[in-house]
């Protein structure tokens, strides 16, 4: 990367998209964010479309009903007396492997490679009590096919992540994080540029697509119903993964 300069600073905007309905399986979600996006402008290039985890779910049909699991006896032992055990199996046959617990808290990481509570099992914002939603199978390839709608129907390239809220081992809080990209470069290398007084950078990387994610959340919430938001100012094309985040185990200094 040597020789690259960062660009100048910018005017960011972030635009929430209001209005989406309660989302059910095989809803056209990138039909309702394009009409929603064209009541506040509609989307131009370079903007990034950030959604919530939760939506891409629900219209990928990954919804589970509690009272349909049967837990296992490690799930009853996780649950503890204030655990629902059923919730906590549902964590498990999601897990790759539990990284650490103290019940009902359960810490784990995903088939994904994704270190994060209850496997990003959650039972906020579901149409019924006795639902949670699990995380796209593969979050990936969730952005592609939405970033390919959107581009058909905008008639301009945008970026697509799909965000979820994760606490951080070293933080209290949770914020937002890019779970799934398209159309995007998730991290900003700067590895052999210079600082502004000429100083070698030997290991900084920006997780630009986390930053996104995290301005993004900052009009959508848990509690606002906004699944959906255009962030606008923030040229980051490009192509890459969400596995670019996944900090490498023989790299991870909290296991």
């Amino acid at each position: 990367m040597t020789g690259y300069e960062e660009p100048s600073p910018a005017v960011v905007t972030v635009i929430p998209l209001r209005g989406i309905p309660e989302l059910v399986a095989d809803d056209d979600l990138a039909t309702l964010l394009f009409e929603r996006a064209s009541q506040v402008g509609g989307l131009r290039r370079a903007d990034v479309v950030v959604v919530a985890q939760k939506a891409i779910s629900k219209v990928e049909g990954r919804v589970v009903r509690l009272q349909d699991v049967e837990p296992s006896e490690r799930a009853r032992e996780l649950a503890g007396p204030d655990g629902d055990p059923r919730h906590v199996e549902v964590i498990l046959r999601e897990a790759r492997e539990v990284v650490r617990s103290r019940p009902p808290l359960v810490i784990a990481e995903t088939r994904h490679g994704f270190v994060c509570a209850s496997a990003g099992v959650d039972a906020s914002n579901t149409p019924e009590d006795d639902q949670v939603v699990l995380l796209p199978l593969d979050p990936d390839a969730s952005a592609r096919r939405l970033r390919n709608r959107l581009v058909d129907l905008a008639g301009c390239d945008v970026g697509v992540i799909v965000s979820d809220s994760f606490g951080r081992a070293w933080r209290q809080g949770t914020t937002d994080v890019a779970l799934g990209v398209a159309g995007i470069a998730p991290l900003l290398d700067l590895r052999g540029a210079r600082d502004a007084h000429g100083r070698e950078l030997v290991s900084t990387q920006i997780a630009v697509a986390d930053e996104v994610a995290g301005a993004a959340e900052l009009v959508m919430g848990k509690a606002h119903q906004v699944p959906a938001a255009i962030v606008r100012g923030v040229d980051i094309h490009g192509e890459g993964s969400a596995s670019e985040l996944v900090m490498p185990r023989e790299r991870d200094l909290f296991r």
